[in-house]
C-alpha cells in the first residue's frame, strides 16, 4: 500500500498522531513521510535511548514541525480552507489572542476575527455529522472498495480520477503488456489512462532518496524513450517536485 492510501485509509486519532502501527508487522509508519520504525528495536536521537512509539513523536516534530502544520497546509481541496482561515487556525494554534492577531494580520476589526472563529466552529460541527454519515454509509456499504486511492499531491482533482481497480488493471495490460518494467509504445491520450500510466512508473521511483534530472531520465528510459514528456507530466501532475534549477527531484508525498 503507498503512503497515500495509507492516509486515507487511516482512523481520524491515526491521522491527528500522523502515524499509524501495523500490528502483524510490528512497523510504525509515519503518514507524512513514509519513514518507518520497527517496534522492538531501540532508537538513539542526543544520546538519548527511544523505543520506537516514542521516537516517532521525535521525528514527526523535528523532521515534519507538527501533524497540526503538515494537515493545515495540505490542499485546498482537502481541508476546504481559505488562506485567511489557515493563517487564522495557525495563528489560534499558537495562543494569540484576538489583540495579538489583530497586530499581525489585515483581519480588520476584532469582530471579524470573532465571525471567522464563529464561522470554523459552524465548519467543525458540518464536518462531524458528515463524518458521521459516512462513517455510518461505510458500515453498511463499502463505497470506495472498487476506486483506486488519490494521490495526496494530486493537482486539480476532478472525474479524471474517478478510476476503479478494474479499469487501472486494464489499463496497465494494455501500456505494460510484457512486464512491469516494459516499455510502452506511446503515451495515452486519454486523461485517465495518463493518470494510472504515471502512478504506475511512480513504483520505479523511491519516496526518500533525492534525483538528479540525468538520473530521473534514465528511469524514465525504461518506460519510453520520450522520458522528456513523462518528465514533465510527473510535475505537472503532482507526482513528483523538482527545484527552480531542475537540479534536484523528490517524489511528492
Amino acid at each position: 500500500m503507498n503512503l497515500s492510501e495509507l492516509f486515507w485509509k487511516s482512523s481520524l486519532e491515526e491521522i491527528k498522531k500522523g502515524y499509524v502501527f501495523d500490528d502483524e508487522k510490528k512497523i510504525i509508519t509515519c503518514l507524512i513521510c513514509g519513514k518507518t520504525f520497527e517496534k522492538g528495536i531501540i532508537y538513539s536521537h542526543k544520546e538519548i535511548l527511544y523505543e520506537a512509539e516514542k521516537y516517532i513523536h521525535i521525528h514527526i516534530n523535528e523532521t515534519h514541525g507538527s501533524v497540526f502544520d503538515f494537515l493545515l497546509e495540505m490542499d485546498k481541496k482537502y481541508t476546504g480552507l481559505t488562506d485567511i482561515q489557515k493563517n487564522l487556525l495557525d495563528n489560534f494554534y499558537n495562543r494569540l489572542s484576538d489583540q495579538e492577531i489583530l497586530k499581525i494580520s489585515n483581519a480588520g476589526s476584532l469582530s471579524t476575527i470573532r465571525n471567522h472563529r464563529f464561522n470554523l466552529r459552524e465548519k467543525e460541527k458540518q464536518a462531524k455529522v458528515f463524518l458521521a454519515i459516512m462513517e455510518i454509509l461505510n458500515e453498511k456499504v463499502d463505497t470506495n472498495s472498487n476506486l483506486v486511492e488519490i494521490h495526496r499531491t494530486a493537482t486539480m482533482v476532478d472525474e479524471r480520477y474517478v478510476i476503479t481497480e478494474d479499469e487501472n488493471k486494464e489499463i496497465i495490460k494494455k501500456y505494460f503488456k510484457d512486464s512491469f518494467d516494459s516499455e510502452i509504445s506511446k503515451f495515452p491520450k486519454k486523461e485517465k489512462q495518463k493518470i494510472v500510466v504515471l502512478r504506475h512508473i511512480m513504483k520505479n521511483f523511491s519516496t526518500d532518496i533525492s534525483y538528479t534530472e540525468k538520473e530521473v531520465n534514465e528511469i524514465l528510459k525504461r518506460n519510453h524513450s520520450d522520458y522528456v514528456t513523462l518528465r514533465r507530466y510527473l510535475i505537472e501532475y503532482g507526482f513528483m517536485e523538482r527545484k527552480l534549477d531542475g537540479s534536484e527531484y523528490k517524489v511528492k508525498i
